[in-house]
Order: structure tokens, then C-alpha cells, then sequence
């Protein structure tokens, strides 16, 4: 059987309960059998701005909020060389999962960027998106049009 497994990295500076409550929501829309949270070392969209907790203290704060997330919630520590780039983690985890389902779970302020990623059609052969919004009704037409855009 295939296993469903949700995907959600991120800056987390610092994770908040913003971040629980999608991971939790997602992972129940969802009906994922495991969620992986993946603090980006070096995160290529959002610049940390000066003062900000390093790599190893925001791995540490996740780690610390996964009793909040529900059951399947698992951080894993993906620190590499320079930028932490999705497309690499997801093929990173393509390998460990080479049969499984895999979502990446998002923002909607990453969505509506998404096409300026670094290669956004590799990301969507290696995983579903799921994006949650944060204010909906006002989001609504814009999801639309970067939905349209993307297909």
C-alpha cells in the first residue's frame, strides 16, 4: 500500500502555531500516514534578516513544537551546501521514497510565486502541491489565476 506523505519545509523564524495549524489541517485533509517538517538551512526565497536564530537553532524549535502537529509529524535535518532549494529536497526524498505519494505543502504567498522557483516542473513531477490559504475569500481570485498560469 502507498503511502501518503506531506512535505513542509520552510524558514521557520519562528515556527508558530500558524505552521502547526496547517500541518495539523493539512494532515488530515490530507489522510497523510506521515508528515516531514524541513527547516530550510539557507531559505532561497526569504532572506533571514540579521539577528535571526541559525540553521541548527530553528531545527531545535521545530523539533521541539512536533508534539503540537499531529500524529504523523516527523523533522528531519536536511542541511546541505548552499541554498535549500525544494527541488533538491524532493528529489532527495524521491530516493528514500521512491513509491510513495509525496505533497508538498505550501503557503499561499509561495504559491502565488511559485513559477520563479528554482525549477517548478520538477518539483511538480516529484510531488503533489497543496496549498493552504490564509485569508481565502480574498485570495480566491488570485489562486484562480496562478492555477490557470501554472497549468
Amino acid at each position: 500500500m502507498t503511502m501518503r506523505i506531506g512535505v513542509f519545509g520552510g524558514t521557520f523564524n519562528p515556527i508558530h502555531r500558524g505552521h502547526l495549524a496547517a500541518a495539523s489541517a493539512a494532515a488530515g485533509q490530507l489522510s497523510l500516514d506521515k508528515l516531514l517538517l524541513i527547516p530550510d538551512a539557507i531559505p532561497p526565497h526569504k532572506p533571514l534578516p540579521s539577528g535571526s536564530a541559525g540553521a541548527e537553532e530553528r531545527l531545535e524549535m521545530v523539533q521541539l513544537c512536533t508534539a503540537e502537529v499531529s500524529d504523523p509529524a516527523e523533522v528531519l535535518d536536511l542541511r546541505r551546501q548552499g541554498a535549500s532549494y525544494t527541488c533538491d529536497t524532493l528529489a532527495q526524498l524521491r530516493e528514500q521514497y521512491p513509491e510513495e505519494e509525496l505533497f508538498l505543502l505550501m503557503g499561499s504567498d509561495m504559491f502565488l510565486s511559485f513559477e520563479t522557483w528554482r525549477q517548478p516542473e520538477r518539483i511538480c513531477d516529484l510531488a503533489t502541491l497543496a496549498v493552504f490559504s490564509r485569508r481565502e475569500e480574498i485570495e480566491a481570485a488570485a489562486f484562480a489565476r496562478q492555477k490557470k498560469r501554472l497549468e
